[in-house]
């Protein structure tokens, strides 16, 4: 019986870098505010207020994919969007691959994706980063894919329970 298992979190370098640029500006606003010799600002609230910049900037990086295969079928879950473990069973799949995907153009990017403002069709996306999926297709017509850094991985155990898709 094999098992495929994958976590993964936001941790891009650019992804940081992009972070650090957008926080600047409010951060240097408030410390410009702080700092003015007629200020109303006291210092709690610059206090709060720039806790509250930092804390919001750096909830992406409590994201996490959490991924695994086994004969039951494919688990995952997007923690905090998730809760609780999403159970696609074998049996409601009608085919199942590794394949490249182009994140912006087709689903807008990473993340939960589809269904909302982009991508309204039946395709939906959960993913953290790079381009690289495991596409499942649906006996419904629906597509999920299910973003991947263990691409040769995922494909060996998925042959391994093609058998299972009927």
């Amino acid at each position: 019986m094999k098992i495929f298992k994958e976590e993964q979190n936001f941790r891009q370098t650019w992804l940081i870098l992009v972070l650090i640029i957008a926080s600047i500006v409010p951060i240097t606003m408030m410390i410009k505010k702080y700092l003015k010799t007629d200020t109303t600002l006291s210092t709690q609230e610059f206090l709060i207020t720039i806790g509250v910049i930092v804390l919001s900037i750096s909830l992406i990086f409590f994201f996490k994919l959490t991924t695994r295969i086994d004969e039951k079928g494919i688990h995952y879950l997007f923690f905090p969007l998730h809760f609780k473990v999403k159970t696609i069973p074998w049996s409601t799949i009608s085919k199942a691959y590794v394949r490249t995907y182009y994140p912006i153009s087709e689903f807008g990017g990473w993340g939960l994706r589809g269904g909302f403002f982009f991508n309204k069709g039946k395709e939906k996306a959960v993913n953290v980063s790079g381009d690289i999926g495991i596409q499942l297709i649906f006996k419904n017509g629906k597509k999920l894919l299910i973003g991947t850094q263990k691409k040769e991985e995922a494909k060996r155990v998925l042959e391994t329970y093609n058998l299972k898709i009927n």
